[in-house]
């Protein structure tokens, strides 16, 4: 074994909360993974996580065990694993903010650490971002102007654009208020919108077929149906001439025109330290949810020029990543 790792195995032994300590011989802390996505689209965000976990001592096969579960995108496996999960009597479950409600729904008692969440207040989940109360707590994006912050920047890019298309899923709680957002920040900036509800795979290209002639853009929700699909969605979006606005820098990297929104590996990095609260016997009711700290603009020159688009130099220097 190398001098490093052996460090590192002693350091992580060292830092073993009383609560590992008392578990039965044999039976590590047990945390689950509920990545609403698949390996590609949530697995970089989870890794964070893993990564923050093991600095602060917690090694996966040593100090903890970790039941990893990916639901594809599919809003129906979340009660699935989520009732797997309470059978396994895991000790922590982290999940994203449409899949946590589906966890919060299965247990009242196991610890939840939300990674990320539209609104957990408005979806009437926690009490307060100060003392969310219940078993659950994490970050949440609460940032109600986001929505209008997305919606400006398209404008600017597009200087004539009057009216666009929301394509959202409206089965998840957090597209719905969403939704919201983009219709009041739209009125405010004069646009029109179609609203588009899409909850298949399936559908996501005649969607774009049907209301290619009826807009000048598409502003796509965050949801995990749409960023295991994000390859379907952009090849939808060019065939139908559409720019489209993103809150994911996976959907730009994946060829999509633009996006602005937090920096999802850095929320799930911080999820790590709630997760270390709670193993260490902190009850999740009283860890105040916190908001994202750093976001990002991200550009795809490469899809700009495909769509006929000229970035201007003072926007494009205000992007915090282009991708050519």
């Amino acid at each position: 074994m190398r001098r490093r790792e052996s460090i590192t195995l002693l350091g992580g032994a060292a830092a073993w909360p009383l609560a590992a300590r008392a578990q039965q011989p044999g039976k590590l802390p047990t945390i689950g993974f509920l990545a609403s996505g698949t390996t590609s689209s949530h697995g970089p965000w989870f890794a964070a996580l893993a990564q923050r976990l093991r600095e602060l001592g917690w090694i996966e096969g040593r100090t903890i065990a970790i039941e990893y579960r990916w639901a594809e995108g599919r809003a129906e496996r979340f009660a699935e694993i989520a009732t797997e999960f309470v059978r396994l009597k895991v000790d922590v479950i982290v999940a994203t903010g449409s899949a946590a409600t589906e966890v919060m729904h299965a247990t009242s008692v196991i610890p939840v650490v939300f990674a990320l969440w539209g609104d957990p207040i408005g979806s009437g989940y926690i009490a307060s971002l100060a003392r969310p109360g219940g078993n659950a707590t994490g970050l949440s994006m609460q940032s109600t102007d986001i929505a209008g912050k997305r919606l400006e920047l398209l404008r600017e890019v597009i200087p004539g654009l009057h009216r666009l298309i929301f394509l959202g899923n409206l089965g998840n709680p957090n597209n719905v208020l969403e939704m919201g957002e983009v219709q009041a920040a739209a009125r405010t900036l004069g646009l029109e919108v179609a609203l588009s509800d899409v909850r298949r795979a399936e559908d996501i290209a005649p969607v774009f077929e049907a209301l290619k002639d009826r807009a000048g853009a598409v502003y796509v929700c965050n949801d995990p149906l749409f960023l295991s699909n994000r390859i379907r969605i952009n090849t939808s979006a060019l065939g139908a001439r559409l720019p489209a606005m993103y809150g994911f820098r996976e959907h730009v990297e994946a060829g999509g025109l633009m996006s602005y929104g937090a920096n999802f590996p850095d929320l799930f990095r911080r999820a790590g330290d709630y997760v270390d609260k709670i193993l260490r016997g902190a009850k999740p009711g009283d860890i105040p949810v916190e908001q994202p700290t750093k976001f990002g603009l991200v550009i795809n020159l490469t899809t700009a020029k495909a769509l006929g688009f000229t970035i201007p130099e003072s926007f494009l220097l205000r992007a915090d990543e282009v991708i050519e």
